[in-house]
């Protein structure tokens, strides 16, 4: 199990990281907590596709130069039986309110419960009300 002081990133915070002018709170603490930052496999899945798929040109490489310098010196959470098991809980509480889980949300969000780390992520209303969940929008902070 990864430690309690772990941040689970989510990809818009990650990809925050390599833009021209990216967001001061968010830079300050993806410094701050450097030793103490991981990434779910869906997000790493996220960061490899969206770089895959853009057209061949100057942009591509850079995107390409972060997705494997940066992102991939991050320890990468496995989406595991206890990770299913927590995902499987959050999906049937949500179908029970009657609304719907985005699938990848729901594994980002079960990854972090099950190693008992915070997700860090801008889209906060996606995540909003999932049980066990723990989560900070560092975009909010200065």
């Amino acid at each position: 199990m990864v430690s309690t002081t772990t941040w689970v990133l989510d990809t818009n915070v990650l990809s925050e990281a390599a833009r021209p002018a990216p967001h001061a709170g968010v830079m300050a603490n993806l410094s701050r907590y450097e030793g103490e930052l991981a990434i779910a496999a869906p997000v790493w899945h996220e960061l490899r596709f969206g770089w895959l798929r853009m057209p061949a040109g100057q942009r591509r490489d850079a995107i390409g130069r972060f997705v494997q310098d940066v992102a991939g010196q991050l320890p990468v959470l496995a989406y595991d039986a206890q990770a299913a098991r927590v995902h499987a809980e959050l999906r049937t509480q949500r179908e029970q309110l009657g609304q719907t889980l985005a699938f990848v949300d729901g594994q980002i969000a079960a990854i972090a419960i099950a190693q008992g780390a915070t997700l860090v992520t801008r889209n906060t209303r996606d995540f909003a009300g999932l049980t066990g969940l723990r989560m900070v929008n560092w975009f909010e902070l200065q």
